[in-house]
């Protein structure tokens, strides 16, 4: 459902056309931008009230190239070739012609539409130099767990010859 209904649409259009007034001020009553206003006030000029009706659609890679081509044939703007055409917005020919000049017109072939497939987030990347950092890592965690377990055996025999020496000092006092 389009923001604003037929009804407004169709009175701001007549607000510009037959009241003069600007499509500024069209556009202010309403609370839209006065290029939507525009928009509707040519529509309006080019096909009456069905031009407010225009709903948008999917269209075939030939027809995009056929839009395009037609556009730069003639030398017509982005808005003149949207109503031409009946094409709704004139920000949709805007991005069919990015594309053909950016890609060509093979690009306007293809079939874009959806959101674009994400990534797998539970597999990272991992880059060479990141592998090797991982390693060396691991092999600091491996060193660190030796040299802990050193210094617990080690601290155990001195507690071992330090409970011996206490013994040996007893023995020899109770004698």
């Amino acid at each position: 459902m389009s923001k604003y209904s037929y009804e407004q649409r169709l009175e701001a259009v007549l607000n510009v056309i037959e009241k003069h007034m600007s499509c500024m001020a069209a556009a202010k009553m309403l609370g839209t931008a006065k290029e939507h206003v525009r928009r509707w006030v040519r529509r309006y000029e080019e096909y009456g009230t069905e031009g407010l009706l225009l709903k948008s659609g999917s269209y075939t890679g030939e027809f995009k190239i056929k839009v395009i081509e037609y556009m730069y044939a003639n030398h017509l703007s982005i808005s003149e070739t949207a109503v031409i055409f009946k094409i709704p917005t004139d920000v949709t020919v805007g991005n069919w012609g990015r594309t053909y000049t950016e890609e060509g017109r093979e690009a306007l072939l293809r079939d874009n539409r959806g959101r674009k497939k994400m990534k797998d987030k539970n597999k990272p990347k991992q880059s060479k130099v990141n592998k090797e950092a991982n390693e060396d890592l691991i092999a600091e965690v491996q060193r660190l767990r030796m040299e802990v377990d050193y210094l617990k055996k080690l601290n155990a025999l001195v507690q071992q010859k330090g409970l011996s020496a206490k013994k040996t000092k007893h023995k020899q006092s109770m004698n």
